[in-house]
């Protein structure tokens, strides 16, 4: 059995790095003082690292996102020592990295109690981060971690909206999907519901979904924030008939709250031996017709 914590995470002002890592520190230990051993947060997360920037470049779309660098080690200090501290695995989301060849890339990392895991790069890029931004596609493709909770793959926000990137990583054995999101309309909060919950019925497995939530006005990157926290599951035997596990209530909130709730992750397995239909199985067919 795994309990896990999906946030729907406001992006809020910090102004000041003692500010910024109370309040990170203070999220991860209520989750985990409930429970939880799994604890999600969304893509660009980090993206709050930018109000310690000076109020003009904060407010600049590629400036932001330079200025926010030299903070990113001290970022993943900080995630590693929560992580350390509670004896939980933690995806604190994603970051737009600076990599050595000048390019960007949106990079989510993996915690558990002994250290970092390692990272999943978004592998496709929206139109934002293509045509705006000028993020870069992750080029070290897909990988799962091996944990005591079970195998765990990463597919960022838009990743799950294609679906051969989660076939992969069922193929190399996930047992759980963290699908870290964040949407700057109802609209594409609704498409990453509908890809997450494709994913889970195609591929007979589970996706968590946090996503980022509420307004940042002084942010020209997640200024505006929409989607839902949410655990979906394969429809069949000993599941939830409309395969929502569990989902945060409302589809916008101005604060940071947790979905808490727990998945055996055992009885997912199960189903693909056996379950009403054998969509894992029975995938190649689609090919010979």
């Amino acid at each position: 059995m795994v309990k896990f914590a999906a946030c729907q995470y406001a992006i809020e002002l910090f102004e000041d790095w003692a500010s910024y890592a109370a309040h990170l520190e203070g999220l991860a230990r209520a989750a985990a003082e409930a429970g939880s051993e799994l604890l999600l947060l969304p893509e660009y997360a980090a993206m709050t690292l930018t109000g310690l920037l000076p109020e003009p470049q904060r407010g600049d779309l590629h400036g932001s996102m330079a200025g926010m660098q030299p903070l990113i080690p001290r970022w993943l200090a900080l995630c590693e020592e929560i992580a350390r501290r509670h004896g939980v695995w933690f995806c604190p989301g994603s970051a737009p990295v600076r990599d050595p060849d000048g390019l960007y890339r949106n990079r989510a990392f993996l915690f558990g109690p002994e250290g970092l895991l390692g990272w999943q790069d978004k592998l496709i890029m929206t139109r934002f981060e293509r045509e705006r931004w000028s993020v870069a596609a992750g080029g070290e493709g897909l990988r799962v971690f091996e944990t005591p909770l079970g195998i765990l793959g990463i597919l960022i926000c838009y990743d799950n909206e294609f679906p051969m990137l989660a076939r992969r990583l069922a193929e190399m054995g996930a047992d759980l999907i963290l699908a870290p999101s964040c949407t700057d309309a109802e609209a594409g909060a609704h498409r990453v519901r509908i890809g997450a919950q494709a994913r889970a019925l195609e591929n007979q497995t589970a996706v968590l979904v946090s996503s980022t939530a509420g307004v940042a006005p002084w942010s020209p990157s997640v200024d505006e924030n929409f989607g839902r926290a949410a655990l979906y599951v394969p429809a069949d035997h000993g599941m939830s008939p409309d395969g929502v596990h569990a989902q945060s209530p409302e589809i916008f909130t101005a604060r940071s709250l947790w979905l808490q709730g727990e998945i055996d992750l055992a009885q997912v397995r199960r189903l693909r031996r056996e379950g009403q239909v054998a969509l894992f199985r029975d995938w190649p067919e689609q090919f010979d017709v």
